[in-house]
């Protein structure tokens, strides 16, 4: 008989809460109000938090920017160059969810998707920054 399913990783509860406390030290460091979002493999929201000084505006580009960052494995950053070089991919920056400013990243585990994480409050750079300070402090990987 065919197998007709697959096995699929994400991240767990533990992880998820433990990347929102380092992004939201990473933030403060940096010196930025933060809303940070996790979400698992399938883009769901699996942990949340915003610090009280944040608009609230950054609650909605923060969860998108996990997504964003989840659906395809790359960090919302490089999709600015995809979406304005590539006439193909183009139509995906009218995706109402789609945001292609930095401070999104795939969470990788093993070289496996096992979810996103988006952080706003900052500039792009900032937030940018404070994403990879939480995922390397978790011992994550980062993407090529």
């Amino acid at each position: 008989m065919t197998r007709k399913s697959i096995a699929t990783a994400s991240i767990n509860r533990e992880s998820a809460t433990a990347l929102i406390a380092a992004a939201l030290s990473a933030a403060k460091d940096i010196g930025i109000p933060a809303a940070v979002a996790v979400v698992d493999a399938t883009g769901y929201l699996r942990a949340f938090e915003r610090t009280d000084d944040a608009p609230f505006l950054t609650v909605d580009v923060a969860v998108d920017k996990a997504w964003s960052s989840a659906s395809f494995g790359y960090p919302t950053h490089v999709w600015n160059d995809y979406v304005s070089n590539d006439p193909k991919v183009a139509p995906l920056a009218y995706r109402p969810r789609m945001v292609a400013v930095g401070g999104g990243y795939p969470i990788l585990e093993d070289g496996k998707l096992i979810g996103g994480i988006g952080i706003s409050g900052g500039t792009y750079q900032q937030d940018q920054d404070a994403c990879v300070a939480a995922l390397t402090a978790l011992g994550f990987e980062l993407p090529a």
